[in-house]
């Protein structure tokens, strides 16, 4: 005869059941934690092992007048992967060659140009011999990481990158965590050293992120302003009448105004022309009625500056200047219409 469950009996189950969901959870952040606690300590002991081999590397990669020419096989393709790209993305030219593909025609994207970034943990990993035997070949420097100096990859290369020995993250201790965390962190230490040594700046940096939120993030004011007979000028002894045909033909809002020598010294706005309205406004001199020390930005100023200027003064307009005198004019709608907020 089965016995039906008491409420009580329920109860104990329902607890029982609850706290061993609740320390499986606390199972899975331990875990997580010392994951990350291990990876952490790998990259501290990698960046206290590093030597003049990576000065040698660098020297290389910066000397490189064709393309480093970045391989590894399985999860190290993978990072190697991730370090062409960032090398490419930061003024270094760089491609992913898949070592086993090299092996069947793909060698000859390497030239005697280039130079050779091989990844591998065991550094004995067979689809690289081909990749390697032809760079020795054909005199390329080859730079290997890995973690076994006295591997294939290790003894074949120019310098060696040793990585620290690490155990991998996890109780099976064998799948690429550390080592690729390593890897990773490695290449991309050899990235911004080389975009420090060339000087490459963020302009540079803009040039090769059109797209997208950083290239929103990265546009110049000069890029977006408007120039020449666009730009909204009058002298300050013109009469306000044809100040008031300016501003109402270039539709800025405003109007900036020049001295004799050409420098900026003013503006007429909206408000300016309902602060001095009156039957002889209009026969009233440019210089009589304008603000004097306009807001004022740089053409190679952020724009996401010009929108945060033109936001805390309640603006629409930004008048851009080279030294003194004005170069343009950028409007909040430009900004906004190119994605810059």
């Amino acid at each position: 005869m089965n016995k039906v469950p008491t409420a009580a009996a329920s109860a104990e189950t329902s607890q029982a059941q609850s706290l061993a969901a609740s320390g499986a959870r606390a199972d899975d952040l331990a875990a997580a934690k010392r994951v990350l606690h291990q990876e952490a300590d790998a990259l501290g002991n990698l960046a206290g092992s590093l030597d003049d081999e990576f000065l040698k590397a660098l020297d290389i990669l910066a000397a490189v007048t064709g393309r480093v020419i970045v391989t590894g096989m399985g999860k190290s393709g993978h990072i190697a992967r991730k370090i062409a790209a960032t090398l490419a993305s930061t003024g270094t030219p760089a491609q992913f060659v898949h070592p086993a593909e090299a092996s069947h025609g793909d060698l000859g994207m390497v030239t005697s140009h280039d130079a050779v970034l091989a990844l591998s943990n065991s550094g004995d990993a067979p689809e690289l011999s081909d990749i390697l035997g032809y760079a020795r070949r054909w005199n390329i420097p080859v730079i290997g990481i890995t973690m076994r100096p006295e591997s294939a990859l290790g003894t074949a290369a120019d310098v060696t990158l040793v990585l620290p020995k690490t155990a991998e993250a996890g109780k099976i201790g064998h799948v690429p965590t550390t080592s690729t965390t390593m890897m990773l962190a490695l290449g991309d230490a050899l990235a911004v050293c080389l975009v420090e040594r060339k000087g490459f700046s963020l302009e540079d940096f803009r040039e090769l992120h059109p797209g997208g939120k950083l290239g929103q993030i990265l546009v110049r004011v000069g890029n977006l302003m408007h120039v020449g007979v666009e730009v909204p000028l009058i002298g300050t002894d013109a009469p306000m009448s044809q100040a008031l045909l300016i501003m109402t033909a270039k539709t800025f809002g405003c109007v900036g105004v020049t001295d004799t020598e050409g420098n900026l010294v003013g503006i007429v706005t909206d408000g300016d022309l309902r602060r001095h309205m009156g039957p002889d406004l209009l026969a009233e001199r440019v210089g009589d009625v304008m603000t004097r020390g306009p807001l004022t930005i740089r053409a190679n100023a952020l724009a996401a500056e010009a929108v945060r200027v033109m936001n805390e003064r309640a603006i629409t307009s930004l008048f851009v200047v080279e030294g003194s005198k004005p170069a343009g004019i950028v409007r909040l709608h430009d900004c906004l219409k190119a994605g810059v907020a």
